[in-house]
């Protein structure tokens, strides 16, 4: 076959929901051994149009070329007979099935789970996505879960692989990594759709994109020829906010302390925590790094009150020991809560936007006498749906029925919205555009500038160091040294994210001596 025919030809393809357009004549051309970005805002048709090459949704209108033939794909199993495979952003595991049941399910004439399982512990070191192949899903964080998803498409072979976000939960060690793997891919004639709102990655690694904006094509370019500047300006149809962390002269005192906090793992894959010591105080913000797995989801548990911990002093909140606290009672004295985890945690899917609102809003003005004041939570949720520009049909639309992007902005905005004395955010801008990732940005600075004490838990190390004023990583259930942002660096991060950082005093850690002396 000719290496001029294209791998994949899309034509006019138009897709609508109820009146709303997701694709509008969309035209895009992908030839073998390519890397190709797609890229746009959260709502510009990307997610639809990958389903439609993937066989989860049908185009109203259009034509799907496949080499060079046309071809109609009704099913993910006709999409992977053909070669394509996909990453979804949003997972397609059953979480009662263990990893190796989940990667057979997507394999024709796969052997049973315990044969597959060393297949799949070679492919995971090769690309350094770590997974225990016997391990039940549920017991996975959002980033394992990920890894699940890019090990079960590389088991297939794919000639085309479309990745939604491949990065967003990998350190900076596995990301080149994953990129040397890529690359080689390419060279082998495998093509790659590539979605990532990383712009420099973009850059880095890819040959093409296409940028998309309100379902449409905007603009085709060779991303190694222009700026992340350039790229955003294109997403966006205009200038990025500008978000900068500025000096913050309010007086800090201890808000939100883990003194020794531990707790045992959850099930036998778990990681249990070890003695973490963090003050994290008012005015600042505090970031935690590290690769999923190594303790998120069990500290998670233990801030948000989901475990009760041994010592109710393990954790306090402005002077009280909350660790033996449930949710709401910790909510009640002002701690905020974000989780990693969208639908299905932070918000109920089938459920309206107004209906969410009642999650974790409803101490304030939202019921009364124990009844809901339904005025009054649909002018709670308008708010919110003006205020963080969240792309909707409005407070009566389901909550699955947002993009990521906007279904983010919506449950932060939620949570800010009842002003909070410390907060607690798990991957605030995962799967989150530029720009809509610079108005969560300027909102939590704006938090910080009022005097709340955030923790951030997050993958991106770019994120944390541009909106953090301390730093410190998560590996093996243990807390590293607590570094200044502006005295360390990725290559330090990185290699504490590998355990790399010895033993820690509590002083180093959590940065309390110097405040209670």
């Amino acid at each position: 076959m000719s290496a001029t025919i294209p791998r994949l030809e899309l034509r006019a393809i138009r897709k609508h929901y109820s009146g709303t357009i997701a694709n509008d004549d969309i035209d895009l051309v992908v030839h073998p051994g390519e890397i190709h970005a797609v890229l746009g805002e959260n709502g510009a048709g990307k997610s639809t149009l990958m389903k439609i090459i993937y066989g989860v949704v049908a185009p109203d209108a259009g034509e799907l070329f496949w080499d060079g033939q046309p071809v109609r794909i009704h099913s993910p199993a006709q999409a992977r007979r053909l070669g394509i495979g996909m990453v979804f952003q949003h997972f397609s595991l059953f979480e009662s099935l263990s990893v190796a049941e989940n990667i057979a399910l997507a394999l024709p004439d796969a052997p049973r789970p315990a044969a597959l399982a060393g297949r799949i512990r070679r492919v995971s070191a090769d690309y350094g996505l770590a997974l225990e192949p016997m391990q039940p899903v549920h017991e996975l964080s959002v980033g394992e879960r990920q890894r699940v998803e890019l090990v079960r498409c590389l088991l297939q072979s794919p000639r085309l692989l479309i990745l939604d976000e491949p990065t967003s939960v990998l350190t900076p060690q596995a990301v080149e990594a994953l990129f040397v793997t890529l690359r080689r891919l390419a060279r082998e004639g495998v093509s790659l759709l590539y979605i990532s709102h990383k712009l420099e990655e973009i850059r880095r690694l890819c040959d093409q994109a296409t940028v998309l904006r309100n379902g449409r094509v905007r603009a085709h370019c060779r991303p190694a020829e222009e700026s992340a500047v350039s790229l955003a300006r294109l997403m966006i149809g205009g200038e990025l906010p500008a978000t900068r962390l500025t000096p913050n002269a309010l007086p800090r005192t201890p808000r939100l302390v883990l003194d020794r906090l531990s707790r045992t793992a959850d099930g036998p894959f778990g990681t249990p925590l070890r003695e973490l010591e963090l003050c994290v105080h008012s005015g600042e913000i505090v970031g935690i790094a590290g690769a999923s797995g190594n303790g998120q989801k069990e500290l998670l548990e233990a801030l948000f009150g989901e475990v009760a911990l041994a010592d109710a002093a393990m954790l306090q909140l402005a002077g009280e020991d909350i660790g033996r606290l449930g949710p709401a009672a910790r909510r009640a004295r002002g701690l905020g809560m974000v989780p990693e985890e969208r639908l299905g945690r932070a918000a109920v899917p089938a459920r309206s936007l107004a209906d969410n609102t009642l999650l974790t809003a409803a101490g304030h003005g939202l019921v009364r006498a124990g009844l809901i004041r339904r005025p009054a939570v649909l002018r709670f949720a308008r708010a919110l749906i003006e205020g963080f520009q969240v792309r909707c049909k409005g407070a009566q639309a389901p909550a699955n029925s947002l993009s990521g992007g906007n279904l983010q902005k919506f449950i932060v905005g939620r949570e800010l919205a009842q002003h909070p004395q410390a907060l607690v955010i798990a991957q605030p801008t995962w799967g989150v555009d530029v720009a809509s990732a610079a108005l969560i940005h300027e909102q939590l600075l704006r938090l910080r500038n009022d005097g709340v004490a955030l923790l951030v838990i997050s993958e991106d190390l770019d994120e944390l160091f541009g909106l953090c004023d301390r730093i410190a990583v998560l590996a093996g259930g243990r807390l590293s040294p607590v570094r200044e942002t502006g005295a360390t660096d990725a290559a330090e991060l990185g290699q504490w994210m590998g355990g790399g950082f010895g033993p820690v005093t509590a002083a180093a850690a959590s940065g309390m001596r110097d405040v209670h002396a």
